[in-house]
């Protein structure tokens, strides 16, 4: 996710359609499966694989929320699917909740194929994100040490996901970000899968099977590419914000959840 101030490249490119589907097992002699959840269990999120992140500081974007920690109302798994759930409701010193969730320690990956399976939270105000941070931040803070944006969202630009990469050199704060937006018309209706393929070479950016974005090594050293490092995953729904916030929250759309069908990870054969 951004951090705020934030300068927004709306650059939108081929619509899509995408519609709920069984769960099938990936099928491909390339990619080997090295980690995932189906979620085909119930209740909180397995403690094997994620971690809940806790607080109400405004995590670096001026965030509105309280992310929950352990608790079903704002973070549960059940019929095959995991919830993340804003809501309406006072806790610390914020006016709403959410979750936020990592694999920090339990999944950490240096190149590979991220996939995620997801349906998105509706309403202005809301940012949903799935996303990747270092986990050892070997090149220093943010920026330096990096950020995937795999999917953004912001609530009042509904027919658009983003896909964003964030280095030293290029981030928003120097107004030299890479970040594409993707027209999708129903991404409240229907899963689609936010998925980034990443090498030494590059990150390319997909929705479904079409590709929009690629991120590439320049060759030019960390400051540009610190991406040669393990990173972790994340899942979030933030309210309000630099970005998600920048046009108000509609408090009359509480409760929204993003509902994740799966995460899948595949590292070469």
């Amino acid at each position: 996710m951004r951090r705020s101030p934030i300068v927004v490249v709306l650059l939108l490119v081929i619509s899509v359609n995408g519609f709920a589907q069984k769960k099938e097992k990936p099928k491909s002699e390339n990619w080997r499966l090295v980690w995932s959840d189906e979620f085909e269990y119930e209740g909180l999120p397995d403690s094997a694989k994620w971690s809940f992140e806790e607080g109400d500081h405004g995590w670096g974007n001026n965030e509105m929320q309280y992310y929950s920690s352990a608790d079903t109302t704002n973070a549960i798994v059940r019929d095959g699917k995991l919830h993340i759930t804003a809501r309406k409701e006072q806790k610390g010193k914020a006016e709403y909740t959410s979750a936020r969730i990592i694999s920090k320690g339990k999944g950490d990956w240096l190149y590979g194929k991220i996939e995620a399976r997801a349906m998105l939270p509706a309403g202005r105000g809301l940012w949903p994100a799935i996303w990747m941070l270092p986990t050892d931040w070997k090149y220093g803070g943010w920026p330096a040490s990096g950020e995937i944006d795999i999917m953004e969202h912001v609530g009042y630009v509904p027919d658009s996901v983003y896909g964003s990469a964030h280095t030293k050199k290029f981030n928003h704060v120097l107004h030299t970000q890479t970040t594409r937006g993707y027209r999708v018309l129903n991404p409240y209706s229907a899963f689609h899968n936010y998925t980034i393929v990443w090498d030494r070479s590059k990150i390319d950016f997909y929705v479904d099977d079409t590709h929009y974005l690629t991120f590439k090594n320049t060759g030019n050293g960390p400051e540009e590419w610190p991406f040669d490092k393990r990173f972790h995953l994340l899942l979030n729904v933030a309210v309000g914000g630099g970005w998600g916030g920048l046009k108000g929250v509609d408090d009359s759309v509480f409760p929204q959840s993003m509902v994740v069908d799966y995460i899948r990870v595949y590292q070469k054969q």
